[in-house]
Parts: structure tokens; sequence; C-alpha cells
């Protein structure tokens, strides 16, 4: 996963809004404008949507209003956020644009401090709250992000846990559960689910972790591709294992690794491994409630007209 494609995403995106609509959802998720307030004190904003709802993830940059209007002019209700600063400036301007657009934040990410490696050599090394050189200051700045998306009524912080030990007996795997312990009970008190992103761990370690957390407002966020990209294991199947626990979903296509030390390669939607008509499909048996949010790691001019025809395809998908 490529952090910097994901926060630059939308910087040079292009303005007007489009002309494909979907009526019958956009017109439930319309969203009041709040009340003005002080600059200092700004409005939580609403966030209704329906199960499946569209959206896209953002990094929001120094320009929150010109991230949010692309979304708007792409046509998707919903959002996932990606933050790296966070002051009360940043809050009022993220909650204005997101009134401004009647756009839906469903979810929070954050990273770092400290590097983040998206391999099978460096990731383990520096991937969340896995390795113990940076994991105190990342329980803070996680606890900071809740904080944070509170202010804003986003329902859910959402990271990387980092490559969790499979063995159980492991003292690292220990330090894990104790450190998640403490996050997913700050968010708690924020009123806020934790969303682990799947990929770095195999499915039913991940719900091992989940049991011996044993937070109610735990989920995951199913990223359909991170799984292959890893080599973890199959999407599809991995909704068997933690089907109940999925509040959150990246539409993300990929394809299984090939080198031991690079992961696999993302592509465009529907040109991976991820089989989406099955998915959509087992997620509706399974009542789920939550977005779908594309996420397509390249940048520039291509990565927006890509994301046009992710969103027209999972469309079709949903409504189906």
């Amino acid at each position: 996963m490529n952090k910097d494609s994901r926060r630059d995403f939308l910087k040079t995106s292009a303005g007007g809004a489009l002309a494909v609509g979907w009526a019958g959802v956009a017109a439930d998720l319309a969203i009041a404008a709040a009340p003005q307030q002080e600059a200092s004190q700004p409005a939580p904003v609403p966030q209704p949507f329906h199960p499946f709802a569209l959206g896209v993830i953002i990094g929001i940059g120094n320009d929150p209003d010109r991230a949010i209007a692309t979304v708007h002019e792409l046509d998707l209700p919903t959002c996932q956020l990606e933050i790296g600063r966070l002051d009360d400036e940043l809050v009022r301007q993220v909650g204005a644009a997101l009134r401004k657009y009647h756009i839906v934040a469903t979810a929070l990410g954050t990273s770092g401090p400290g590097p983040d490696i998206y391999n099978f050599n460096e990731g383990p090394l520096t991937l969340g709250l896995v390795p113990r050189t940076y994991r105190a200051q990342r329980i803070e700045k996680i606890k900071q992000c809740s904080d944070f998306a509170k202010q804003l009524g986003i329902p859910a912080v959402r990271i990387h846990v980092g490559f969790i030990p499979e063995d159980p007996n492991e003292m690292l795997y220990r330090e894990v559960v104790e450190a998640l312990k403490e996050v997913v009970g700050h968010c708690k008190r924020n009123g806020q689910d934790f969303l682990y992103e799947t990929g770095t761990e195999t499915p039913i370690t991940l719900l091992r972790t989940f049991e011996d957390v044993g937070l109610e407002n735990q989920g995951a966020n199913l990223d359909t591709a991170n799984l292959i990209l890893y080599g973890k294991g199959n999407p599809l199947d991995a909704l068997d294992v933690i089907g109940k626990y999925v509040k959150n979903m990246h539409a993300k296509d990929g394809l299984y690794p090939t080198n031991p030390r690079d992961l696999g390669k993302e592509v465009a939607i529907p040109h991976g491994k991820v089989d989406f008509p099955k998915i959509i499909a087992r997620l509706k048996e399974l009542n789920y409630k939550g977005p779908v949010t594309i996420e397509r790691e390249i940048s520039g001019p291509r990565q927006i007209d890509e994301v046009k025809m992710e969103r027209d395809y999972l469309r079709k998908l949903i409504e189906s």
C-alpha cells in the first residue's frame, strides 16, 4: 500500500460535477447544513448513510475544500479521510467542507509517526502497532485521531495494525493485544468503532485478535485487494471467518505476489483476482451495513478516470 498515493489523491483532480446521478441514495444521504457556529467550535457533522453507499479514500492535505469538492464531483456520497496533521483549524475546515458538499465521512485513517514500508522485509519492522520502536508514539497518535474524529462526528478510526504474529504464544502477539485494548478502548469512550484494515495477517489471526482484545467496538475494514496483495488469503473466503466483524470495505483489486520480498500488484477493478460480484452478494447475505469505499493507488488524471469506471461498475453490482 502506497501511503503517498493515497494522500496525494485528488490534488490534481479536475473540477466540474459529473452528470451521472444516484438519485435514490443521494436524496436519502443529503445532510442538512449545520447551524453556523464560532470558527473554533465546529458542529459535528451528521453521519447517516445507506448500506453499500459508495465513496472514495481522500487525502485532505492542505486544501480540505478542494478534496471534498472532488468527492462531490465524482458523484460519491461518502468518503474515508486520510489525515496528516491534527489541529483545530483543520477540524473547522474539514467540517465546513463536509457540510458544504453534503459528504459523509465514514472513517478517519492515519499512520505514523515513523516510517511505513509496505513490503515483506521492512513491513514487519515499520507498520502499525506491532513494531516496538514506534508503538508508544503511535498509540498516542491514534488517540489524537480519535479525538479529532469525535469533533467531526466521524464514527470510526481505521489503521493498519501491522503484521500481527500468527503464533498467539509469542510475547509480541500479547504486547499487540494490550496496545490494541488501549486504543480500541479510547475509541469506545469516544463512541467510535476501531477498524483493522485487512491484509497483513491471515483472517484467522485477525479473528483471534478480535476475541482476545474483547471489545465490541472492534471491526474489520475489509480491503478486498490487500489479502491478495499480501498473499494472506482470498477476500471472499475471508468472509466465512471474519464476516460478522466487517464494518467498512475498501473496493480495490490486485494480483497475488510472485516476488517473496514485494507485495502483489494493485490493478484497476475488475482486472485482478477479486470476485466482486460474489463478494457483494455475500456481504448482502451477511446483512452488511457499511459503505463501499473505492481505493485506487495511483496518481494523476488516470486515477480519476479509473475511479469513475470503478464507481460505475460497483454501482451496477450494488443495485442489481
